[in-house]
Formats: structure tokens, C-alpha cells, sequence
């Protein structure tokens, strides 16, 4: 700690840090552009510049940039000094030299930081009278709008995107007032996290083009807290709404997992929730050869009701994309032995061992931000970006640390970005990758292996016996792989916090099991590792948790006529398993009831529809890959604007189906009731009821405002369906308010920010007013609660070690390849995530494909024992002979591991589908 003077009063703050973080830590205002909590200090804009004093008897001072100045103990500066206010109004002026007068139609008006630090400054007259220099703007795909007039040259753009996150198409060209932020020509940004670029940029130069075809000022945007539901990695968000409509996803600052960032599919992938098709009321037919007929709440809940009575027997298909509530109340409605997950065996023997692993193994499971901090990495089976993208961002970070260490050996502070990474260059801490293919965080691994998913879980058992001799050997080990295996050992046991991270994406058990046999073995030699298991959707983890059989399970049960009547909770079959299996079963019950948010080919299955509430208009619960459970709230009330719509959550529709809808309502539950009876039904879950506050909380008697106190139109909203303003709908279920008129301050401390605005900060920037230090926590807990805690010692070793991959003649096993666009089901449905996504193609090793006689481009018929598609090839020099790739995300005629047949395809027809 160091104590620092600011305009003479006394602060004690971090003496690691610069004069600028301790200051904003504090709560004090300091303009500035160039500098970012997660990027460190260049001293580029010279924005943040303060007076600085050698002891209390000198008057005269001097000016420092803050960011650039240590806050070491008895450091006496000036914000308020004369001099340092004047220079930094003539810097927003030079900046704004160049910048168009604009404001009121730049998209980035009203949550702009320039706009903040021009206020804050005080500049607010232009002497330039010449030229504006401009620039052509370029088309940089369809996530990012480009407006280059606007640049300031603040370098943030490059700096996240290259330096941070790793993209390589994005630089800056031309020298001195002449530079330019874009790419080499026209094009779309590769990087999975450009979006980010929308928040790192201080102006409008980098703006949501999905925003921008249905523009809303942020003040007009409606948001609530909610947690991303494309992958399990949970991450924070703030999803804004304007006429029932989703118009942009904003990152959520969350101190433990993702602080400032989002990838791609999480921040663009909603447009699933705005589609003209969604079902929005109940849907009716007696007979599939019937046409739909639409009928109100209770006459729908009538049918479903009495048809699920007269059953005979009925069950229950949960889902891993809807929350813990929902599949609680399906399971409560059919009953234990009736409840099925929804996922299929393979996948849940995975889910079943990771959750073993998470509480047998040993370690821990890191935070997304404790990744970062760990020093040596071994990834078996996972391509991080395409299957987890913000961990792998966090694994990024992880092996670009060594330049940190190398600072500290040096007393390099750690901010000082420049001179911490000519230091660093390109070493890094041990990053080592096993997968088929090439992945995208292999220009920072230390070595990759490209084999087979046998041959990986071989790899992995070779390590653990490395490490731990009492874990068992592998047979018949080549001595490249036995070296490899030596020297991964030796580099994680030299490690301070070495990390184990594998997964389910290859459908492989043995991955798994020699991913926690590593685990075991680390545990057992008492490092301070860690394990971090890879899920695929967004409630894995908790479906998991509270249990049931697999879906395969439930389709038997449906053909054999063991049951006649099934409820499918958000989940279509069809993109699980083969399309003959579903239709066996769907055709011959009697009765099929289906609650989900879109138009599938399960619910064209269905006798009765129900519409469910997506994540924007529904509240819920879902647990994380680390096992963190998190609450979402309902952004809006989708009736409102829309008055024939009658979308409920899911849990809300269960619950009615469960009773006597005579006696009990739809509105005749609340969140908190069922959230309490789900965590006292599974002891696990019991920690639940304390991920968020329930809907009684308060400050100083107010509800919390879901909109900014600036909204605008509240009594104007419907006043193309009638001049007479119906009441805001009222919130039961949360300590939210449809309204501006709740609390939405600084003052008091809360987990469930919906949205960044403080006084003077209306950026993204405003999350500094939030947490208890920059990038450190919230200052009243980061939201959520974690569920899932090792035992102290580990388990036994496992020891069903594979033999190693032998190729077949005429035949070749099947991987699936984790696909981060276009790759899960819902945001698949979004047509800004669907232009973005590349042709889905068949990976085929590159001898193969010579034998083969085929080249990229060419087609071929992959048949397996359920059917077969027709894929254009890709040649991939890295894939094991033997092996070909299928992206994720098509229709499920093949399953991963088995063995399928290729042939030159010699006309059209059989290919591959994937989502509507």
C-alpha cells in the first residue's frame, strides 16, 4: 500500500498501480483516452495529465501524464490545478482538430467517452478553421459499422485487437495526423471478439452494425442484467430493448469472469429473440395431419392439461439451454423416473464425468480470471476458441503473463504496456494443445499435437504417469509421445500454478478421464493447480446437477408405447440425434406438448405448442462451467407492446400444467417460490436462492430501475395501438421495475447492475464507478454463487486407458469440430451470426485426400449407419490420416467416433442442413 496526496487530501491506494488507477479508484475524475484497465498504460493521448509536486513546501510543480507516473507512497499531485485543467482542454482540443461535429447523429452519441471527457475537460469551443482531413471508410463484415473520421488516434483499437486478443488483420497505417485504423483492404474482421471493439473505442469510429439497422440511443434502451445463453461459459451481459424488440448486447462487467469483454456469438447472437416466425401464442391441432389453430391461455392449458391426464403414462424432455427453474418444474410435473435431460448418452456420460472430476479430482475449478494467472497450461481436446471463446481469450492472457514475470524480475511495473511487451517479445508461459486440427491459440502454444481423440487421452495418460508413477503407464507409447509426455511433466510440475483444461467437444470419455488423471496426479504432488472442464451449453452444468436419463432413453420409451404423452422442454430434437429415431418416437404418441421460443422441427411435431420466453423476457437461473450459479432477469414484458402475445417462462407454463389452471393461473407463482422448491428438491442446487436478490429488495424503497433516468416516450409507447396508456406491467418475480422511476445511483452497492451510467460517465467507461478498484470486483460481490467444490484429496486414478488410433481401410473415424459460428442453435438463428459464419466443410487430412483424388472445393458423400451428407472438402495438412472433420452445428445424421465411408459425390442432393 502507498499513501498519495490529491489536491490535499490523503488517499491510500495500491502502490503497484499508476496515478491514474489509484485516482479512479478512489472515485476521483481524471480524463483520459489512450489508457484501458486491461491494457495498461502507452501514454499516447496525453489526456490524463495532472500536476505533480517534489514535497508539500513545492508550489511550482510539474505536469506528468498520471497514467505514466507510479503512485508511490507520498506522491503529492494536482487534478484541480490550473495549468493541468488548461493543458487538458488544449489536448481534447488537438484531438478533436480532425473530429466531425456529428455527435447528434453518430451512433456512439449519448455513451460516448470523447462526449464524457469533452464535458469533463471543459473544452467546448473550436478555433480549428481549415481542412478537415477524412478517410474512406471500409466494410469490415457484418458486426462492425467503420466511420474513420472520428478516430482520435487513442491506439485502443489496435492494442485490444492485436496485442490483446490476438487478431493479426486489423493495424494502423500512415504516420504522424495522417494514421489510419483498418484493415489492409475491405473485408470481414477475423477476430472472434471484434465486437469488443464497440466498447474499447472512446468515440464512434467502431460502431454495432446490428445496432445500427435498428438504432436506439442508449437512454431509450430498456435493459436488465442477464447472463449469455450461447455457451457455458456464463458471462455477463446487458441486453437493451426497445418496442419488444432486442437492440444490443453490452458487456456486464462481472470481477471473476468476463470483466470487459464478450465474444462475438455472445454479444450478436440474439437475433433469435426479435424473429417475425417465433411462436407467440399457443398453437392447437388434434391430428398432425390437421392445421394449427390458435387459442387463448386457458384454453390451451385446458387441452394440454386433460390430454396429460388421460395419459397413461407421461415424460418429461428437459433441456441444457433453459434455466434450472424450468427444468425443475417439468420434473416435478412428470416425476423423477419420467425425466429425461434431453442430451444424448454420449454427451451425458461426458457431463456425468466432468461433474465427478470437478468434485473427485483434486483441484479446483478456476475463475475466468484465474486462468490468467496460471503459469503453464495442458489443453487436451478442446479448440478453446471455437467451443469456449471467452476462455480461450483468458488462455491468451494466461501465456502472455511470462512478460509480466520478466517485468517484475526487472521492477517493470506491470501498466507500463509498452515496456512490458518489448521485454516480453514472443515468450511466453507453456501453453501445449492437443486436438485434430490447428486451433487459433497456437501462435502462442509451446507445442501442438495434432491426433487423434484416442491418441489424446494416450498423450494425457502419459503425462499423469510422468508426473505420478503410481498413475498408471501406457503400453506400447512411441518415443516421440513418451518425450512429449516428459517434457509437458516436467514443464507443469516447474509451474506455480499449472492448469489442466479439457472437455466434452469430442464426445471422447477418455479425454476426460486422462484429463483428471493429470489432475489427480498434480493434486497429489501438491501443486497449486487447477481443472477447468468445458461444457457445451449454457446449463450443462446445472442439468446435470439435478439429474435424469438420457434422451435416447426417452425416444424408447415413446416407440415401444411405454409411454404415451411427452412435454419437450426448449430443446428440438432433431438437432441432437437422427431425424428416423425422433420420428419413431413423435409419431406414435398420443400426445406431444412442446414450450419453446422457436419455430423447430420438434414443434412441428407437437399436438400442442406453448410459447416459451426467451432469456430477454424470462427470469432464471443457470450454472456455468466453473459451477456458478447466475440469475437472469426479464428485459421486457413482451405483451405490452404486442397485446395478442401470450409468451410465459417456461417454469410459469409447467406450473400451470401441473394443477387446475381453474385454480391456478398463470400468474399464480413467482420466481422466488419456485427457485426456493428447485434448491430444496436438489441439495446441490440449495445455494441458489442466494445467486441474486429476491424480488423484495429494496434501496432506500425503491425497486431498481430497469431503464436510465433519461428514458423518453414512457406514455407514448403504445400509442399506435391506443391513446390510453395501460399501467407499466408489474414485476413480481424480481426487484426490477419497468419503469426509470426506481433507483439506478452509484450509491449504494449491489450485485445486479443492469447497465453502466454514473454521473459524468455515460460510456462503458462508467463501470470504473462500480467495482471497489479498476478491473477489480464489484464493490457489493460480483453476482452468483459457486456450487461445485473439490474434495481435499483425490480419487483413484483411472485406469481404461485406449489403444492407439489405427487407421481402417475404406473407412474413417469422425470427429466433430467445435464451430464458434454458426456451431449451437440459437444464435445459429441470428442473420448477422449466419453471414459471419463460413461454409460448413468436411476436414480431410491431406493424404487422404490424395488418395481420395479430391481437392478443397470438391465434394464428397460421408455416409455413417444413420444416414449420410455431402460436404465440400477442405484440405487440413495438420488432421491425422484416418480421421475426417464434420463442423458442428448440421443436422445429427453422424455421431462422433464412429467410422463412416467416403466416395466422390457425382451429382446435388443429401446436403448437409443446418439451422432454419
Amino acid at each position: 500500500m502507498a499513501t498519495i496526496h490529491v489536491d490535499g487530501q490523503r488517499y491510500d491506494v495500491e502502490g503497484s498501480d499508476n496515478l491514474l488507477d489509484a485516482c479512479l479508484s478512489q472515485g476521483l475524475d481524471v480524463p483520459y483516452f489512450c489508457w484501458h484497465p486491461a491494457m495498461g498504460s502507452v501514454g499516447a493521448c496525453r489526456q490524463c495529465a495532472v500536476k505533480q509536486f517534489k514535497d508539500e513546501d513545492d508550489t511550482q510543480g510539474k505536469l506528468v501524464m498520471s497514467c505514466m507516473t507510479p503512485a508511490a507512497d507520498g506522491t503529492r499531485i494536482s487534478i484541480d490545478d490550473e495549468q493541468a485543467r488548461e493543458f487538458r482542454a488544449s489536448v481534447i482540443e488537438w484531438l478533436m482538430i480532425n473530429h466531425p461535429h456529428d455527435c447528434p447523429v453518430c451512433e456512439e452519441g449519448g455513451h460516448c467517452h470523447l462526449q464524457d471527457m469533452t464535458v469533463m475537460t471543459g473544452h467546448d469551443r473550436r478555433r480549428y478553421r481549415f481542412r478537415k482531413r477524412t478517410h474512406r471508410n471500409q466494410y469490415l463484415g457484418p458486426f462492425i459499422a467503420h466511420e474513420m473520421n472520428r478516430c482520435i488516434t487513442c491506439y485502443r483499437c489496435v492494442r485490444f485487437y492485436r496485442d490483446y486478443a490476438g487478431g493479426t488483420d486489423l493495424g494502423a497505417f500512415g504516420a504522424n495526423s495522417n494514421i489510419y485504423f483498418g484493415r489492409h483492404q475491405d473485408g470481414v474482421l477475423e477476430s472472434p471478439f471484434s465486437g469488443n471493439l464497440s466498447e474499447v473505442c472512446p468515440t464512434g469510429v467502431f460502431t454495432d452494425q446490428t445496432h445500427s439497422e435498428q438504432y436506439t440511443r442508449k437512454w431509450d434502451l430498456q435493459f436488465a442484467p442477464s447472463i449469455c445463453h450461447q455457451c457455458a461459459v456464463g458471462c455477463n451481459i446487458s441486453p437493451g430493448e426497445r418496442y419488444g424488440d432486442i437492440r444490443r448486447i453490452e458487456n456486464r462487467y462481472h470481477g471473476e469472469v468476463n470483466r470487459f469483454f464478450l465474444c462475438d456469438r455472445g454479444r450478436f447472437g440474439y437475433g433469435y429473440v426479435n424473429r417475425d416466425d417465433r411462436p407467440r401464442q399457443p398453437e392447437w391441432r388434434s391430428d398432425r395431419d390437421d392445421g394449427w389453430v390458435t387459442l387463448e391461455v386457458d384454453a390451451a392449458l385446458d387441452h394440454g392439461a386433460d390430454r396429460l391426464r388421460s395419459a397413461r403414462r407421461v415424460i418429461g424432455i428437459g433441456s441444457p439451454r433453459a434455466s434450472l427453474e424450468s427444468n425443475h418444474q417439468l420434473r416435478e410435473l412428470v416425476g423423477e423416473e419420467a425425466f429425461s435431460t434431453g442430451i444424448g448418452v454420449a454427451e451425458q456420460r461426458c457431463l456425468d464425468e466432468m461433474h465427478s472430476l470437478n468434485q473427485r479430482c483434486g483441484l479446483p475449478t478456476p475463475t475466468l480470471r484465474e486462468v490468467e494467472h496460471h503459469d503453464a497450461l495442458l489443453i487436451l481436446g478442446e479448440d478453446l476458441i471455437e467451443s469456449a471463446a471467452r476462455v480461450g481469450l483468458a488462455v491468451r492472457q494466461a501465456a502472455q503473463a511470462r512478460r509480466e514475470t520478466l517485468a517484475a524480475e526487472r521492477n517493470i511495473p506491470t501498466w507500463n504496456d509498452a515496456a512490458v511487451r518489448t521485454l516480453g517479445q514472443d515468450r511466453y508461459h507453456p501453453v501445449f494443445i492437443a486436438y485434430p486440427t490447428a486451433t487459433q491459440l497456437d501462435d502462442v502454444t509451446a507445442a501442438r499435437f495434432t491426433l487423434a481423440p484416442d491418441d489424446i487421452a494416450r498423450l494425457g495418460f502419459a503425462v499423469a504417469h510422468e508426473i505420478d508413477d503410481q498413475a498408471p503407464a501406457v503400453a506400447d507409447l512411441d518415443s516421440a509421445t513418451r518425450e512429449a509426455a516428459r517434457d509437458i511433466a516436467t514443464r507443469l510440475m516447474a509451474a506455480e500454478r499449472p492448469l489442466v483444461i479439457s472437455g466434452g467437444s469430442l464426445g471422447c470419455e477418455a479425454i476426460l478421464q486422462a484429463a483428471g488423471n493429470v489432475a489427480r496426479a498434480l493434486a497429489r504432488r501438491a501443486r497449486r493447480g487447477g481443472l477447468l472442464l468445458v461444457r457445451r451449453e449454457a446449463n450443462s452444468t446445472g442439468l446435470t446437477m439435478i439429474g435424469g436419463k438420457p434422451l435416447e432413453w426417452a425416444l424408447d420409451e415413446l416407440a415401444s408405447r411405454r409411454a404415451d404423452a411427452v412435454v419437450i422442454l426448449e430443446n428440438d430434437l432433431y438437432q441432437r440425434l437422427p431425424a428416423a429415431a425422433n420420428d419413431a418416437a413423435l409419431t406414435t404418441a398420443e400426445t406431444v406438448v412442446v414450450l419453446d421460443h422457436q419455430r423447430t422441427a420438434t414443434w412441428a411435431q407437437a399436438h400442442l405448442g406453448l410459447p416459451a420466453a426467451s432469456f430477454a423476457e424470462a427470469d432464471g437461473t443457470l450454472v456455468s462451467l466453473e459451477g456458478r450459479a447466475q440469475r437472469f432477469f426479464q428485459v421486457f414484458d413482451p405483451s405490452y407492446l404486442r397485446p395478442a402475445t401470450r409468451i410465459h417462462e417456461s417454469w410459469r407454463w409447467l406450473h400451470v400444467l401441473r394443477g387446475d389452471i381453474r385454480r391456478h393461473p398463470v400468474a399464480d407463482i413467482t420466481l422466488d417460490a419456485v427457485t426456493r422448491d428447485c434448491a430444496r428438491a436438489h441439495p446441490a442446487l440449495d445455494a441458489i436462492v442466494d445467486a441474486a436478490p429476491d424480488a423484495n429488495y429494496r434501496v432506500h424503497g425503491l425497486k431498481l430501475a430497469r431503464e436510465p433516468h433519461r428514458y423518453s416516450g414512457r406514455t407514448a409507447m403504445r400509442a399506435h395501438l391506443n391513446v390510453s396508456e395501460p399501467r407499466v406491467p408489474q414485476d413480481p418475480d424480481s426487484p426490477f421495475t419497468f419503469s426509470m422511476e426506481g433507483y439506478n445511483g452509484i450509491g449504494r452497492p449491489r450485485e445486479e447492475v443492469a447497465f453502466a451510467w454514473a454521473p459524468g460517465w455515460n460510456s462503458p467507461q462508467a463501470w470504473n464507478k462500480f467495482t471497489d478498484e479498476v478491473g477489480g470486483h464489484l464493490r457489493a460481490g460480483d453476482p452468483g454463487v459457486r456450487l461445485i467444490a473439490p474434495s481435499p484429496a483425490a480419487d483413484a486414478f483411472a485406469t481404461a486407458i485406449p489403444e492407439s488410433f489405427r487407421g481402417r481401410d475404406g473407412e474413417w473415424q469422425l470427429v466433430i469440430l467445435s464451430r464458434l459460428f454458426g456451431g449451437d442453435e440459437t444464435s445459429s438463428r441470428a442473420a448477422p451470426i449466419v453471414a459471419r459464419a463460413a461454409p460448413a466443410t468436411l476436414a480431410v487430412a491431406d493424404d487422404d485426400a490424395t488418395r481420395l483424388g479430391v481437392d478443397d472445393g470438391d465434394r464428397l458423400e460421408i455416409t455413417g449407419q444413420a444416414g449420410s451428407l455431402t460436404l465440400a472438402v477442405r484440405r487440413e495438412a495438420t488432421l491425422p490420416s484416418g480421421v475426417v472433420g464434420l463442423p458442428a452445428g448440421l443436422a445429427p445424421v453422424l455421431v462422433a467416433g464412429e467410422w463412416v465411408r467416403l466416395a466422390v459425390s457425382r451429382g446435388g442432393g443429401g446436403d448437409a442442413g443446418g439451422h432454419s
